[in-house]
């Protein structure tokens, strides 16, 4: 038996098999069936989202059992607060109806709210996107971990087994690392401060690295790890922080705020120390080569060395053979500049001039006579230039003498300076200036009380 409308909205009637229903009737008897609930709240788990071009939201509310099929008209999803993703619960408010293509009961979703856990992932993608927006997980922050840590801090709970995985790794890959541990809750209400408490004293223990974490769990038991308090903390440290939380799948806020992120406590603990052994195998092939080189840049230093010193010599022997030629050229041009060879060779000449010249007696007596006339006649003009000379001068000295300020001084008179000027004009001053008075005997400062004009 079917059953049926005919689109003029009466109520459906049977249906005979000579007379079948239209399937367009059946999906609107069905759609008119259902809109009478009317607005609809329904909570459930999102899952999965298209988001085609036209802006639309289309997704599935499910639960452990069953799934609805919903969508989201555009206008609707522009008016949310938060990341609409596949994972969160949700509490949605709409209608049931059945789309006419496809026969498909669907909700039309008005409304949409975070329920629950979706809360939770809400409040937490909203401090990731403030704590990124401050630069706490920008890469230019992040230090480069050292290279060998004397001294490790871990921050974690004494108990778990995240603590035996670091310290058997980091013993094992390099026993003389010192490691030193600050207990704290990892799960639970104080978890948080314990942690923040616990990385404060690690920090101020003088350590080179610190790893803060612990094992794997379920999301719900890494909340601890994604506290802005801790997230803070760890910001906040003054040396590389190595993050060990969860496993792979796990990412948390303080995986993200730390200089590194390992996925599991022996991660973390590879990641702090290199294997000693290999450290060594490396430092030895290090020295093997810095020796190979070392003797190769020698032989090269010798080689060049040798090449400088003969070099050197050459030079040097061809500049002592130069000096020498020079020593000797000098030596001729010496002993023949040496008074006696001058005086031999003026003796020489005289001689020979001598035996050319008639007897001087008689022009040598004349000359001696002119000489002495000339001199006496040269000495007493030069007197009379130098009386001259001196008459000038002290009539000169005379004028200047009078001439001489210190000269008018002495009459009573004053000169009167600012400032390192003399002060001609009374007008120049002021009434508070101060002026400087220079007698014939002494100077005077003071202030200027009164102007006249």
């Amino acid at each position: 038996m079917a059953t049926g409308t005919s689109g003029s909205g009466e109520e459906p009637k049977p249906a005979s098999r000579e007379r079948p229903l239209r399937v367009v009737d059946v999906v609107r008897w069905s759609n008119a069936a259902v809109e009478r609930y009317g607005l609809l709240w329904v909570e459930g788990e999102v899952g999965e989202v298209k988001r085609p071009s036209s802006g639309h939201v289309y997704f599935a509310l499910k639960d452990k059992t069953s799934q609805l099929p919903a969508v989201m008209w555009r206008t609707t999803a522009q008016r949310l607060r938060f990341a609409f993703e596949a994972g969160l619960r949700v509490r949605v408010r709409g209608k049931l109806g059945v789309f006419d293509r496809d026969g498909k009961l669907q909700l039309y979703v008005d409304y949409a709210e975070p329920a629950g856990a979706g809360a939770e992932a809400a409040a937490l993608e909203e401090l990731k996107r403030r704590l990124a927006a401050e630069g706490l997980f920008a890469d230019a922050r992040k230090r480069p971990l050292p290279l060998l840590p004397r001294r490790i801090g871990v921050v974690t709970s004494k108990s778990g087994a995240a603590l035996r995985d670091i310290v058997r790794t980091i013993q094992r890959r390099f026993p003389p690392a010192h490691i030193l541990v600050a207990d704290c809750m990892v799960q639970g209400a104080a978890a948080p401060s314990q942690i923040v408490h616990a990385l404060r004293l690690i920090d101020a223990a003088a350590v080179d690295v610190v790893i803060v974490g612990r094992g794997g769990g379920a999301q719900s038991d890494l909340a601890a790890f994604n506290d802005e308090r801790v997230v803070r903390a760890i910001a906040a440290c003054r040396v590389p922080v190595v993050s060990a939380v969860g496993h792979e799948v796990d990412v948390t806020l303080s995986d993200l705020v730390a200089d590194r992120r390992a996925s599991t406590p022996t991660g973390a603990g590879e990641m702090v120390v290199p294997v000693q052994h290999e450290l060594k195998a490396a430092l030895a092939r290090e020295e093997q080569r810095l020796r190979r080189e070392l003797g190769l840049y020698l032989r090269a230093a010798r080689q060049e060395v040798d090449d400088l010193i003969d070099s050197a010599r050459a030079g040097v022997q061809a500049r002592m053979t130069a000096r020498a030629t020079e020593l000797r050229r000098l030596e001729v041009r010496l002993l023949a500049a040496h008074p006696r060879a001058q005086l031999a060779a003026r003796r020489a000449a005289l001689a020979a001039l001598e035996k050319r010249l008639p007897s001087p007696a008689p022009r040598l007596a004349d000359g001696r006579r002119r000489v002495d006339t000339g001199r006496a006649r040269l000495d007493a003009a030069m007197r009379r230039a130098l009386d001259r000379r001196r008459q000038g001068f002290a009539a000169v000295v005379a004028r200047l003498d009078a001439l001489s300020p210190l000269r008018v001084l002495e009459r009573g008179y004053a000169l009167a300076t600012r400032d390192g000027h003399v002060v001609t004009d009374a007008g120049a001053l002021a009434p508070g200036d101060p002026i400087e008075l220079r007698f014939a005997r002494g100077r005077a400062r003071g202030r200027i009380t009164d102007v006249e004009s």
